[in-house]
């Protein structure tokens, strides 16, 4: 067995010091797949309610600017008014806020015709709404032979649509379309998506209505539009 070389304190001084073995560094694991689903779900969520949240300010723009129309002429061939729920077979309260435009309207001589349009209500109603406006405006002075229902529409679109089958029968050209203010955006881009006439609008503003949940409403009701719109232009409607 060799003999270990004896060495004095200067050379133990600066003899080099043991070097130690770095420890083996590993590189990081990649994220689990896990990890990844949960950051592209989180990304889609994300996008997705920053353009929810994008639509939803765009329509509600439409919604409370209205529309860009010039005032409304003296006359037109037929004021169109569009339906809401009756109570008991009688208009409920915003629903006689747009008959008592129509009525404004009518005395101050902008049509003598008018197009009441609204079907029939599924909560109890014996009348339909085109029957209980009638009903409201006679009531309130208006000649019934001034007044044409039409009894069939469930929705804004049919509304409008059945509304203008009937001017065309009746060889009625220019209408002012009667509604709130909130649905008037909505009303008048229809009304010219299916064919009238440089056609008009009158909102009326509302005392009674809970405008928080019809402004809610009304964002639904146009998005809804906006796809039935794209269905009628690729010919599916």
């Amino acid at each position: 067995m060799p003999a270990k070389p004896i060495m004095n304190k200067k050379q133990r001084a600066i003899a080099p010091a043991p070097t130690k073995k770095k420890a083996s560094t590993s590189k990081g694991k990649p994220p689990s797949k896990l990890y990844r689903l949960f950051v592209r779900t989180f990304q889609f969520i994300l996008i997705s309610f920053a353009l929810l949240v994008s639509w939803v300010v765009f329509i509600q723009w439409k919604v409370q600017l209205g529309p860009n129309q010039p005032s409304l002429p003296k006359q037109v061939d037929v004021g169109i008014v569009l339906g809401a729920s009756l109570r008991n077979d009688i208009p409920s309260p915003g629903l006689q806020e747009r008959l008592d435009l129509a009525l404004e309207l009518y005395k101050q001589g902008r049509f003598k015709q008018l197009i009441v349009s609204g079907g029939l209500d599924h909560n109890g109603s014996k009348l339909t709404e085109a029957e209980g406006m009638r009903d409201y405006l006679v009531k309130n002075g208006l000649p019934k032979s001034s007044i044409l229902i039409e009894p069939k529409a469930t929705s804004t679109y049919e509304n409008l649509l059945f509304s203008k089958q009937i001017m065309d029968e009746k060889s009625l050209v220019s209408a002012i379309i009667i509604t709130h203010k909130f649905h008037s955006s909505r009303s008048l881009d229809i009304a010219e998506t299916i064919g009238f006439k440089d056609p008009l609008v009158s909102g009326a503003e509302s005392d009674v209505l809970f405008m928080p949940y019809h402004d809610t409403r009304e964002t639904l009701a146009y998005t809804n539009w906006y796809l039935t719109k794209l269905q009628l232009k690729l010919g599916l409607k």
